[in-house]
């Protein structure tokens, strides 16, 4: 039997340099969409995932993460004078039980599967880890990650969030390299990963966004410091060195992926949370009528 996922990897570490200016003092994952933070929407999703311990690989300037995660005792008590009960709830709600979660530094920027390394004394040789990239935001019924667990629990082993791009785009992705595919189209076996291939080098068009159920392997494989595309150490090539180690399987979850490491997919992403809203769609979809 598969051993559950209860820790979860979230790398922070990024600069934000495609939202400057304003990331320059504020983490691109506290960027909101709607009236919630990016990495608030990612903690949300593996906290309904059954994800126990929260994992945060920062970097410098990245304290507004661990404030958002913490008491505000002056803004708890103003509220609490003047009967804001729902605020005061919707902060509650946030707050994690004290040792649920940590926090390291990841002191150069070396890439994903170095950001991933860092965490390595925080997971146990024998449990598997789940890590979540805060760009990339899910709207779906069921989370993301709470479908993936599903699967792993069918399959074990590694389990990877895929969905099918336009061949142009390979290049910004990992791509995998598929075997076997389920009856229903959903899990596709992993036979090999190839980061940011060209197009007509592309394996596939499938490709890899930013969620990963991987077994502790993973950090003997990063811990070989190999640098790959870009110069840096890629989580991508430590997972393709563990093919065939253990059961490794895509899983083409439910849901719309946006991309809030770029402007405009960011900017789709307020608009399709919005229209998700009771209390604003109706209005939001008014002010949208100004602008076919």
């Amino acid at each position: 039997m598969a051993k559950p996922v209860r820790k979860a990897i979230f790398p922070v570490g990024g600069l934000g340099t495609r939202f400057l200016p304003a990331t320059k003092a504020m983490p691109k994952e506290m960027l909101p969409v709607v009236d919630r933070p990016l990495i608030q929407y990612a903690v949300d999703e593996a906290r309904a995932a059954g994800i126990e311990e929260f994992i945060f690989v920062t970097g410098r300037g990245k304290g507004a993460i661990e404030d958002h995660f913490d008491h505000s005792y002056e803004l708890e008590d103003s509220l609490r004078e003047r009967g804001k009960e729902k605020e005061l709830k919707l902060l509650d709600d946030m707050l994690m039980r004290p040792g649920q979660v940590a926090y390291l530094r990841q002191q150069e920027p070396m890439g994903l599967g170095h950001a991933v390394w860092c965490a390595r004394t925080l997971v146990d040789d024998d449990e598997p880890v789940a890590v979540l990239l805060a760009d990339d935001l899910i709207l779906a019924e069921e989370s993301c990650l709470a479908q993936m667990v599903e699967a792993y629990h069918e399959t074990g082993g590694n389990i990877l969030a895929v969905m099918d791009v336009p061949k142009e785009q390979t290049k910004a992705y990992g791509v995998v390299s598929p075997g076997e595919t389920s009856a229903d189209g959903r899990l596709v076996e992993v036979k090999g990963l190839v980061e940011k291939p060209e197009p007509d080098k592309a394996p596939s068009t499938l490709a890899v966004i930013g969620r990963y159920i991987l077994q502790p392997d993973v950090f003997k494989h990063l811990a070989k410091g190999q640098k790959g595309a870009g110069g840096e150490i890629q989580l991508t090539d430590a997972m393709a060195d563990m093919i065939g180690e253990h059961p490794f399987h895509g899983l083409r979850f439910d849901g719309q992926r946006f991309d809030c490491g770029s402007k405009i997919g960011f900017l789709e992403a307020n608009i399709a949370f919005g229209l998700e809203r009771e209390d604003m769609a109706g209005d939001l979809r008014e002010i949208l009528k100004n602008y076919r």
